[in-house]
Formats: C-alpha cells, structure tokens, sequence
C-alpha cells in the first residue's frame, strides 16, 4: 500500500513535532489491526488527511455535523464505505478514506488527564479517527469493543517498544 497522508496543523499546535510522522503511523498501525489488514498489500494509493485545528473549529464542525455545540477531541469523516473497503484490491484510482480533525485544547487537556505528551494523545486520537474511516462505530457495542481493544493493543505495543 502506499499511503498518502496530508497533514496541516494550525498555529496552536507544535510546528516542530513530526505531525505527518505520527498520522502515518497511526494510521498504519490501525490499518493493519483493522477489519481491513489487507488494505496494506492493495496497490492503490490510499490517502487519508488530518488537520490540527482549534477547540473553537472542532465545535462549529460538531455542531454543523453531529448537532453538538461543544469541542470534542476528535471528528472524522469517512469517504468510503464497507464495499469500497472490501473492493481495495481492485485496480482504480487512489482510495480516499476520508478527514480527521483533531481539537488542540481538548487534545491537550486529555494529554495533561492522562500524564503523556501532546504528540502521545494525539497519535492515540488519530489511530482512533483512522478506525472511525475504517467503519468502526461507536453505536455498535461490538464495534465499540473492538475498537478500543485495537488502541489498547497498539498503546500497549509502542508503550513497550518505548521501554525497551
């Protein structure tokens, strides 16, 4: 697979952390952990983009798109579905999975929360919006499970390559 990965950051977050870096592994890792792991062998082009923006931006996107007038830590939306996902393999052009938007403020809060860097949370939050592009669904209890069992898997994986 190769994989696209465009990033832009506003002017809150950290213009010197690896940005495209940590989406592309993120994004990596949660497609190999997926329900998807074959999208890593497709030949096509998959592309996926993750902007760094405001509290402020966040919230007028979640009241737009999801009804809620608050900031909320992460958004994405898809741009394919089951079949396009099913149907990688087949010769075409490039696979657009979809956006992910990331809330500074909140990001940050949670990072402090939970006693890891900005760029830790972040990555988590991205591998997170990735699953999300990939149809997972928090309105499914095993979809749900599933999800949070792949982060927790991935955490724990580079906790422990960080440690040794």
């Amino acid at each position: 697979m190769m994989l696209e990965v465009a990033v832009e950051a506003d002017e809150e977050w950290d213009s010197s952390s690896p940005w495209k870096l940590l989406a592309r592994r993120a994004a990596q890792a949660a497609i190999a952990e997926s329900d998807y792991p074959e999208l890593a062998d497709v030949e096509r082009t998959v592309e996926l983009s993750v902007t760094l923006t405001s509290d402020e931006h966040v919230r007028a996107l979640n009241s737009q798109w999801r009804r809620k007038d608050n900031p909320t830590n992460v958004l994405s939306f898809p741009m394919v579905d089951e079949l396009d996902l099913k149907k990688a393999d087949v010769a075409g052009p490039e696979l657009l999975l979809g956006d992910i938007i990331l809330a500074h403020g909140v990001c940050e809060a949670e990072a402090a929360e939970k006693g890891v860097s900005v760029e830790q949370h972040a990555t988590h939050l991205m591998v997170h919006g990735t699953l999300h592009l990939l149809g997972y669904d928090h309105g499914d209890p095993a979809q749900e499970r599933e999800m949070f069992g792949v982060q927790a898997r991935l955490l724990a994986s580079w906790r422990a390559a960080v440690t040794s």
